[in-house]
């Protein structure tokens, strides 16, 4: 579904993104990680479209986006729950959902359907759907912030830190829902922090060191390397 060929992210002379190569296949869920300033948020920015590549290529489905704008690369199927979570905090929940579904905004019917399905995703965003999203705790900003990027029915869902900052009940809230996404069919990337849990949901990892990829494997070989313990586990 996604391959990164190469692929350079530059801010003025500095590369925080180094000749990075990937690939992710749909259906999977795929988790990078590494350590604070890697470039992991970078990345996932490149793929989106939010920041433009000094080089290199992103292929969607076969198809070459690298120079596409935010909004197309939404319409092939890629959307980002970004790091911060980015909520309009003035607009209620409803609204933030709303502006998700965005390029469907004149097809009432289907938008006011997917609004509905992310409230039985998450009851709480029902509960509160009529509140500034600025007046929600940071783990229902979380909530929201996937099922707005979840509004416009991405194939491909980059997920930025979704447990950051999180109490440790509302952190396995949210890795509960990234499996239930995987298992009804979203393609994930993940960027995450709390290691241990984001590679023990993926099937395929890659470690990020200082904007160069180091180190690939399934989610089962990453957690049981050493050297990956040693660095990001907390282990020996």
């Amino acid at each position: 579904m996604l391959e990164l060929q190469g692929i350079d992210v530059a801010y003025g002379a500095i590369r925080a993104v180094k000749g990075v190569s990937l690939r992710v296949n749909a259906g999977e869920v795929v988790t990078i990680i590494g350590a604070n300033g890697a470039g992991k948020s970078t990345l996932l920015r490149g793929i989106a479209g939010l920041e433009p590549l000094a080089g290199g290529r992103v292929l969607f489905e076969g198809a070459d986006c690298s120079r596409m704008p935010v909004h197309a690369r939404v319409g092939l199927g890629v959307a980002l729950a970004p790091e911060g979570r980015g909520v309009f905090a003035d607009q209620t929940v409803r609204n933030n959902l709303m502006l998700g579904a965005y390029l469907i905004r004149k097809d009432k019917q289907q938008v006011e359907y997917r609004i509905e399905r992310e409230f039985a995703r998450f009851p709480r965003l029902k509960e509160r759907r009529d509140q500034p999203a600025g007046t929600l705790s940071g783990g229902e900003q979380q909530m929201l912030a996937i099922s707005r990027a979840l509004m416009s029915d991405p194939k491909l869902l980059l997920l930025d830190e979704p447990s950051l900052g999180l109490a440790p009940q509302i952190t396995a809230d949210i890795f509960r829902s990234i499996r239930r996404l995987r298992e009804s069919g979203v393609t994930i990337v993940l960027v995450e922090q709390m290691a241990n849990q984001a590679l023990a949901v993926s099937d395929r990892a890659y470690v990020l060191e200082t904007g160069s990829m180091q180190l690939e494997g399934t989610g089962k070989e990453l957690l049981n390397n050493p050297l990956v313990r040693a660095a990001y586990l907390g282990g020996h």
